[in-house]
C-alpha cells in the first residue's frame, strides 16, 4: 500500500509494530549503550552516538516524507550543515545562493574556507546565467535555499539541478521554509536535502533538530560516517519529540499556510506597511514556480514597513505573536532579520539582498486568524 503523504507524517509503510510490543507512540530509548549477545554479535545497536531506535525510526519517517533513501538526524540544523560540508576537501569550490539564513554563511566563511574551500554567492531566483558563470574546474556543489529566508527568493530547483549535474557538481537544499509536506527537492533532482527540525519538523519550539536526506546510497554512507565521527547526533528525547511534532505537520502547516495567505493581504491594506514579500501573492516573481515545484506556499513571509522609526514600537507592541527568533513552530513569531537571524551578515551582501533595517519576518502560526489581525492592528496602531 503506497500512503499519501499525510498518513507518511504519522505511518511508516514497513513499520514493525510487533517489534516495540503494540506501543502506538514509538519508544524513547533512553539508553548510552547497548549490551551485545555475544562476542562478534550485535542486535544492531551497540552505542547512541552511532545509532539508536528512537533516532532511526524518525531518520527513516524524515526519509519517506522527503522521499529519499536514507536521513541523518543531528542535533541541530547547523550541525547537519556541517556535516555536508565535511563531504568537500580543501581546494574544492561550491556556488551558494546569496541570500541565506545568515548562520549559514557564517559557517562557510569560519569553518568552511578556513579548510580551504571557497565559495561564490550568486542570486538563483533570477535564473541560471549568474550560477554557471560562477562555475569553475574546482566547483562541487550548488547551495540553495527556496524560498530564501528572508527575502522569499525562489530558484528553479529542477533548472538548478540540471546545471549542476551537468558540470558534476552536487546540489544541496535546504527545504527548512517549505517542509517536506510542501516540497520534495529530491524528487526535483537535488542530491541532498537539510533541514532545521527545529522549525515546522517539530513545529513546536520545544526542541532542536537537524536533517541531511539523500537519495544516493554511497553519499548515505559517507554522512553516516562523518555523522558517527564528528558526534553530533540527534538524543533519542529529543528524536522522539519530533517523532511526535511530524505527526501533526500536515495540519499544522495547511492551517499555518492559509492563515499567511490572510495576512499577506490583510498587510498589503496597511499604510505602515510598503510591500509584502509572500510566493503566494500572484504578484511575486516566484508564484507561478511554486506552483509547478511545491504543493503550497508555505506559511514564511517578509513586510518592509515605511520607516525604521516603527520597528521598534511594532516589536514591543505585539502581544499574541512573539518577537522571537526561530519560525515554524504552532505560535506565530517576529523576527527582525537585521539584528537577529542576519546580524552576521556583511552590510554589503544585506544590501545587494536588498534586506534593509525596515523589513521584519514573520512566521505564522496557527492562531485563529481573527486573533493574528487583531494584535498587528493594534501594534500598528501605536506606530
Amino acid at each position: 500500500m503506497s500512503l499519501s503523504i499525510e498518513s507518511r507524517c504519522i505511518h511508516l509503510e514497513d513499520d514493525d509494530r510487533a517489534a516495540r510490543y503494540g506501543a502506538v507512540s514509538f519508544p524513547i530509548y533512553q539508553s548510552a549503550t547497548f549490551a551485545h549477545p555475544g562476542l562478534g554479535q550485535s542486535t544492531g545497536y551497540d552505542y547512541s552516538r552511532v545509532q539508536n531506535p528512537t533516532r532511526q525510526q524518525l531518520e527513516k519517517t524524515v526519509a519517506a516524507l522527503e522521499q529519499g533513501t536514507d536521513a541523518v538526524a543531528f542535533s541541530t540544523g547547523m550541525a547537519a550543515i556541517l556535516a555536508v560540508m565535511e563531504l568537500f576537501a580543501p581546494g574544492d569550490h561550491i556556488v551558494t545562493e546569496s541570500d541565506l539564513y545568515g548562520g549559514t554563511p557564517r559557517l562557510f566563511r569560519t569553518v568552511s574556507e578556513p579548510r580551504g574551500i571557497t565559495f561564490t554567492a550568486v542570486n538563483f531566483s533570477a535564473g541560471m546565467a549568474a550560477a554557471e558563470a560562477a562555475i569553475t574546474p574546482a566547483t562541487k556543489a550548488f547551495y540553495i535555499e527556496t524560498p530564501t529566508n528572508p527575502m522569499m527568493n525562489v530558484t528553479d530547483i529542477r533548472a538548478a539541478a540540471e546545471l549542476a549535474h551537468a558540470h558534476g557538481a552536487l546540489l544541496i537544499v535546504d527545504n527548512t521554509f517549505l517542509s517536506p509536506y510542501l516540497q520534495n527537492p529530491l524528487v526535483l533532482g537535488a542530491d541532498i536535502v537539510v533541514h532545521s527540525g527545529t522549525k515546522y519538523l517539530s513545529g513546536h519550539n520545544d526542541t532542536l533538530a537537524g536533517f541531511a536526506v539523500v537519495k544516493d546510497s554511497a553519499l548515505a554512507d559517507r554522512l553516516r560516517e562523518i555523522s558517527k565521527t564528528i558526534g553530533a547526533n540527534l538524543a533519542p528525547f529529543d528524536s522522539w519529540l519530533v517523532l511526535r511534532g511530524i505527526q501533526t505537520l500536515a495540519v499544522r502547516m495547511d492551517r499555518a499556510e492559509q492563515n499567511a495567505l490572510a495576512l499577506a493581504h490583510w498587510l498589503q491594506k496597511q499604510p505602515q506597511v510598503t510591500r509584502v514579500i509572500y510566493p503566494g501573492l500572484p504578484d511575486h516573481p516566484g508564484y507561478e514556480l511554486m506552483k509547478q515545484q511545491a504543493r503550497g506556499f508555505g506559511a514564511m513571509l517578509s513586510f518592509e514597513v515605511r520607516d525604521k522609526a516603527c520597528v521598534p514600537a511594532l516589536l514591543q507592541n505585539v502581544k499574541l505573536i512573539r518577537f522571537a527568533e526561530s519560525l515554524g513552530g504552532t505560535e506565530s513569531l517576529l523576527t527582525y532579520p537585521i539584528t537577529q537571524t542576519h546580524a552576521d551578515v556583511p552590510p554589503e551582501v544585506l544590501a545587494a539582498n536588498g534586506l534593509t533595517d525596515r523589513i521584519l519576518r514573520l512566521s505564522v502560526g496557527i492562531e485563529n486568524i481573527n486573533d493574528l489581525t487583531a494584535d498587528l492592528a493594534r501594534a500598528f496602531a501605536a506606530l
